[in-house]
């Protein structure tokens, strides 16, 4: 009589090793068994490990396509996101936005008139979705300013005036293309400057352009990561 290991069970092998026939299982009978029923527990476990993750997928798929459905079309509710950032910076640390020439101490000493070097500065962030259903919800509007604040001469002058100089910015738009890749054109201004310091700041004065200029740009972002909050 010939047995086929495979299709041994445990119990079908204890009752052979504890009859009187001739044919016993062995001790390598018994070790082949088990590592056969482990393998098939490994198995079994990745299995319904996959099987979870695939329905978590779908399920959460369903999600996002049941809360896009939701959405109005024009200002759903996540039209805005971005954020505001307050910066102070300490004295020999001053912020830089190119108006003036960084000897502006020798034309007029701690009286010069061209002390546009920032102790403050408030930058923000601002994206606009307006579209909330179809291709149109890959849309975006933003724009990101920075204002600055100060009257500082660098080695020569420094105070915490909250005097204001300007503001530097720019606006454009994307389009989300999928796998966190965005599609982006941006506009970028001269440096707008505000108050007393909106004229010719004299000898040091290093014109309108600021610390980038007037462009305008085509480029592609990736995103990536999982913000933590």
């Amino acid at each position: 009589m010939v047995f086929r290991r495979d299709k041994w069970t445990k119990s079908a092998l204890l009752r052979m090793y504890n009859s009187d026939s001739e044919i016993r299982p062995t001790r390598r009978d018994f070790m082949l068994f088990y590592n056969e029923s482990r393998r098939g527990g490994i198995v079994k476990r990745f299995a319904n490990f996959a099987v979870v993750i695939v329905f978590s997928s779908l399920a959460l798929q369903a999600q996002q396509t049941q809360q896009t459905a939701n959405q109005r079309m024009f200002f759903p509710s996540d039209t805005f996101w971005g954020y505001a950032e307050f910066d102070l910076a300490p004295p020999h640390n001053e912020i830089d936005p190119n108006i003036c020439a960084s000897d502006a101490g020798n034309f007029g000493g701690v009286n010069a008139p061209c002390n546009a070097f920032a102790r403050y500065m408030l930058t923000g962030l601002l994206e606009v979705r307006p579209f909330g259903r179809g291709q149109l919800r890959r849309f975006m509007l933003f724009g990101e300013p920075s204002f600055l604040f100060g009257r500082n001469v660098p080695q020569t002058l420094y105070t915490w005036s909250f005097d204001a100089i300007g503001v530097e910015h720019s606006w454009g738009a994307a389009i989300y293309l999928g796998k966190g890749f965005e599609a982006r054109v941006t506009q970028h201004f001269l440096f707008d400057r505000l108050g007393a310091r909106d004229r010719n700041l004299g000898a040091a004065d290093l014109g309108p352009n600021g610390p980038w200029g007037r462009y305008n740009a085509i480029g592609v972002r990736k995103y990536f990561g999982t913000r933590r909050w």
